[in-house]
């Protein structure tokens, strides 16, 4: 097996359990489905907080994906919601349009940015992540072709991206949280699932949906909530919108005991992506980054209310 391979079969658990869950993902496909379209994910989002004891981060996401090859390219940051992120290039060499693998944008919540009070609600969850991945699964990543524990190391980052890395949060800490930084909030309760995946517009292929525009319409008329409006003005280098994120209900604690309650979770986003010049050849390409103005918006489609 292959690392593309690999990542291939990892990302098609993730993309089934949020498709689950996103209702809105169903919609997308039904209206490309119908016009004939190509559905390309353009790349898939990460959330996470940044602490140290134990270690937490950017990087409990990141280095599975690094030991499979891929690689970060760009940083990005968000000083007013005291967030920073990385952006991931897949590891095959195809061109972009040809590609099967999607970015990653993995962000995580400076911790140490909020007060003492945050931090301690914070404390209450994150001081009990669990153990790390091991450095030993990371050298079976890096060589994945001469592994023979594909199954095994499949369903441990499954679980390492689908079960929540501590215990269920108190809804004291999750209320207080969405008062000062609903992504901290978002974490405590959803841990490292994905935040959503993004539908790339150049790869619809067909004129019904050829444009932003256009794709917002038709699934408009599929009765999908949308985004009010698009990030990027027409011709720029990157323009995003995205559905409404869905409510689901979240476990947490209360008092001590189990308890439930509705909390946002995901959306699916729609990227088009126009054209840069090569400073070394002087041709046209696609851009292929992300801007952090437009992300901060795009942060905002998981608040509450």
């Amino acid at each position: 097996m292959t690392n593309v391979e690999f990542l291939q079969q990892l990302f098609d658990q993730l993309w089934e359990a949020y498709r689950a869950r996103v209702i809105y993902v169903r919609d997308y496909e039904q209206v490309v489905a119908s016009t004939g379209a190509t559905f390309l994910n353009d790349h898939i989002a990460f959330r996470s907080i940044a602490w140290q004891q134990p270690s937490a981060g950017i990087s409990s996401i990141s280095r599975p994906f690094e030991a499979l090859g891929y690689r970060p390219v760009a940083c990005y940051h968000f000083p007013d919601k005291h967030l920073q992120a990385i952006h991931l290039e897949p590891p095959n060499e195809e061109p972009p349009e040809h590609r099967s693998l999607p970015k990653l944008f993995v962000s995580e919540l400076q911790a140490w940015k909020l007060d003492k009070s945050a931090r301690k609600h914070l404390a209450h969850s994150l001081n009990h992540h669990r153990p790390p991945l091991s450095i030993d699964l990371f050298d079976q990543l890096a060589r994945i072709d001469s592994s023979d524990q594909h199954s095994e190391n499949l369903e441990t980052l499954v679980a390492w991206f689908l079960e929540r890395p501590w215990p269920a949060p108190g809804r004291s800490d999750v209320e207080s949280l969405a008062e000062i930084s609903q992504y901290a909030a978002w974490v405590l309760v959803h841990g490292y699932a994905v935040n959503h995946f993004t539908g790339l517009v150049n790869a619809h292929g067909v004129e019904p949906l050829a444009t932003i525009e256009k794709t917002v319409a038709r699934l408009q008329a599929a009765g999908v909530p949308m985004k009010s409006d698009i990030e990027g003005v027409v011709g720029s280098r990157l323009r995003q919108t995205a559905t409404e994120a869905v409510v689901v209900d979240v476990e947490i604690t209360e008092a001590g005991q189990p308890a439930s309650m509705p909390w946002t979770y995901a959306y699916f986003e729609l990227a088009e992506r126009g054209e840069v010049i090569d400073p070394a050849t002087g041709e046209p390409s696609q851009f292929e980054g992300f801007l952090g103005p437009q992300a901060t918006q795009l942060f905002d489609m998981t608040r509450r209310g």
